[in-house]
């Protein structure tokens, strides 16, 4: 089973990976257009930015996902880089990733609320008519991720706790 989730994980890195390098070409791509079309050619090209700002929502989302995974989110470790015993770590990481699975389960709250109500009245960009649900789904994307991540963590560093030389291999 372990085999199974860390091949999943993989291939959930390279989906991700795969979504952001992406992302980030069209993002530059498409402002390099806007920018060489309004300035160099006298070009008003209608609906450029509502691309740039739709993938550049994926991209934030799906960034802020990767750094779940990798657990490289924004952190305070001067706690943590205090407590020289293992299994102290282990229950000090074990808290943590308990206050980010209650704080991910309001985020899938509200990010859900927010996606229901943009299906129950939907509402599109001004130029191309993009669907406003589009963004929006990244963030309730996001919000799953991370609540997976942070119940990976969680169950890691419990087992962690039973096992502190488990936690030293990490």
């Amino acid at each position: 089973m372990i085999r199974f989730l860390t091949a999943f994980d993989a291939t959930v890195g390279k989906v991700l990976n795969a979504i952001v390098l992406v992302s980030s070409l069209l993002i530059v791509g498409l402002m390099l257009f806007l920018v060489l079309g309004r300035y160099v050619f006298g070009w008003s090209v209608v609906g450029t930015l509502e691309l740039v700002m739709l993938f550049g929502m994926w991209l934030y989302m799906m960034g802020a996902l990767i750094a779940s995974r990798k657990n490289e989110h924004l952190v305070v470790d001067f706690l943590e880089q205090q407590i020289v015993d293992a299994r102290l770590q282990a229950i000090h990481r074990a808290l943590i990733a308990a206050i980010t699975l209650v704080i991910c389960l309001f985020f899938i709250y509200w990010s859900y609320r927010m996606l229901a109500w943009g299906l129950r009245r939907p509402q599109t960009t001004p130029a191309l008519s993009i669907p406003l649900y589009v963004p929006q789904a990244a963030i309730m994307l996001t919000s799953i991720g991370c609540l997976l991540y942070a119940l990976r963590d969680l169950v890691m560093n419990l087992l962690a706790i039973r096992a502190p030389a488990y936690a030293e291999e990490r």
